[in-house]
């Protein structure tokens, strides 16, 4: 993994790559939705002394899911992964995924893991007579674990 130059650097928002199933996935515009997170657990109780006391606790990670957006292409991967889910092949449908932050080299300084990832929907940007723009292809992933490294 790359470290960045200067310690006052931070990673670029626009140097990234989306890898599904050791695919890099081309024409990524954007990813959002990207976190882990983790269940937490109030635990409220008196003391011996009569005192209310409020703990937080730390509690079961959380599933997640994040969104991709790319320029469409005449590529039916998303859409053929979205048919396998409907189609309930569950164990067909899981794949692993990532997202690898780059540094201004192209290098990578931090990869976002998932793991058992299913696409659970799949949107065209809005189609307009005489737009100047490109049609875009969004999906959502949805993942049961995730790690950073």
């Amino acid at each position: 993994m790359a470290d960045l130059p200067d310690p006052m650097d931070s990673s670029p928002a626009n140097a990234f790559k989306v890898i599904i199933d050791g695919i890099v996935i081309p024409k990524v515009i954007e990813v959002s939705g990207l976190k882990s997170e983790v269940d937490k657990i109030e635990l409220k109780q008196n003391t011996n002394d009569g005192k209310y006391v409020v703990r937080q606790l730390v509690g079961r990670p959380k599933a997640g899911e994040f969104s991709v957006t790319r320029g469409l292409t005449g590529s039916k991967t998303v859409t053929d992964w979205l048919k396998v889910v409907m189609d309930g092949d569950v164990a067909g449908a899981r794949k692993t995924a990532s997202v690898e932050l780059l540094d201004y080299k192209g290098e990578t300084i931090k990869t976002y893991e998932f793991m058992n990832c299913w696409v659970r929907v799949v949107e065209l940007n809005a189609l307009k007579a005489g737009a100047a723009e490109q049609a875009t292809e969004k999906f959502t992933v949805c993942y049961d674990e995730s790690s950073v490294k």
